[in-house]
């Protein structure tokens, strides 16, 4: 599990340094009592099903950040209610967005947050309508940088009922993250790539879980690393 991190790794030790010579802040600082800093992680599932494979593997990915003490707030689109961007362009020069629902709360919690896991179902080849329209939502501060003076970072999972086809969903979930400035981190290979159709059936396919806690593995590793 180690030996494709060493490359990411390596890099992000001379971030950190670079951050620990140009600044103090709070990313770079110990607990008062001495021990690890405790990390805030956002868990967000696109699916539109309760319970079902995509909030099962997100909250797989979390159970290593938990175990560590980590802050865990889940945004499960599932129980959220978030519309479409409509392009009145208003916050283009406040970075602000005026349509009041649930995406204001995940607003909020993404800009405090030092991971983000981010799970969808493979909707022909792409992530969920729902999904899509929370990340064009955040069409209000890419412009901004957001995370131009802190470092976050952020894992892909995808499950879908056919292989092959959670390459591209994979890939739509990290062009997210690079276009907010947050770093990816991989599972095993790149995100967790999972074939399953119907629900609950990952609870039966050790292997996927345990992918997913790998990338939870990992994103550990990179915060005790950059911000521990």
């Amino acid at each position: 599990m180690g030996a494709h991190l060493c490359p990411i790794l390596s890099f992000l030790s001379r971030i950190k340094s670079c951050l620990d010579r140009l600044r103090k802040g709070p990313l770079n600082c110990r607990a008062k009592n001495g021990g690890s800093k405790m990390f805030s992680i956002l868990a967000v599932s696109g699916s539109p099903r309760k319970e079902g494979n995509t909030e099962i593997l997100v909250n797989a990915a979390l159970e290593p950040l938990a175990k560590e003490g980590s802050r865990i707030n889940r945004f499960f689109l599932s129980e959220k209610k978030i519309a479409p961007c409509n392009a009145c362009d208003a916050c283009a020069e406040s970075g602000i967005c005026i349509v009041d629902d649930d995406w204001q709360e995940l607003h909020d919690l993404i800009l405090n947050t030092d991971a983000v896991i981010v799970g969808s179902p493979v909707y022909n080849r792409n992530i969920t309508a729902q999904l899509l329209a929370t990340f064009n939502r955040f069409h209000s501060i890419t412009h901004h940088r957001p995370f131009k003076n802190k470092l976050c970072f952020g894992g892909a999972i995808a499950v879908g009922g056919s292989p092959n086809s959670q390459g591209i969903t994979l890939n739509i979930i990290h062009n997210f993250f690079l276009s907010l400035g947050i770093c990816c981190v991989p599972a095993v290979l790149n995100g967790v790539s999972v074939v399953a159709r119907r629900k609950g059936e990952v609870l039966n396919q050790p292997k996927s879980l345990d992918d997913a806690r790998v990338l939870g593995e990992n994103i550990l590793k990179v915060l005790k690393k950059v911000k521990g």
